[in-house]
């Protein structure tokens, strides 16, 4: 029996899969639990259209990515730490401030898309990675002052 895949299934499919199982496999579990509905010329149209709007809100959301990244290369953001002596960095900075000061300028970036290599503990411009979509990655400028 030819099924659809709606939700993922472990060893099995992928959500948006088509692909042909034993048919009481297919009543007794896929169907019956929500994982799966009958192949048919209706539920084709149906996965097509919803794929078809899947690709299109990706497409609009790479844009949107985008515009942020374009954005985030003209700015600097500055942090005024404390130091000891020979201008030694007391702490690091983390993503958690950094965060915080991108919303101070209007931007809604999850902490966990910045990706630190190594700690921020020294005076002077360092670079920060951040991930914006799977196929978008932003460059951010960072300055620790005295």
């Amino acid at each position: 029996m030819k099924v659809i895949f709606i939700k993922d299934v472990k060893g099995q499919g992928k959500s948006g899969d088509i692909k042909e199982v034993k048919d009481g496999y297919a009543q007794n579990f896929l169907i019956r639990n929500g994982y799966a509905v009958a192949y048919t010329t209706r539920s084709k149209e149906i996965l097509d259209i919803s794929n078809k709007n899947k690709a299109e809100k990706e497409a609009a959301l790479i844009k949107e990515c985008n515009d942020i990244k374009n954005k985030l290369k003209d700015i600097v953001l500055t942090f005024k730490v404390k130091t000891g002596k020979q201008d030694q960095v007391f702490g690091s900075i983390s993503t958690k401030q950094i965060t915080n000061e991108l919303e101070k300028h209007g931007f809604k970036i999850d902490k966990k898309k910045i990706i630190l290599d190594e700690p921020i503990s020294s005076l002077g411009f360092h670079e920060v990675n951040v991930n914006l979509h799977k196929k978008v990655q932003a460059k951010l400028r960072i300055e620790l002052v005295k």
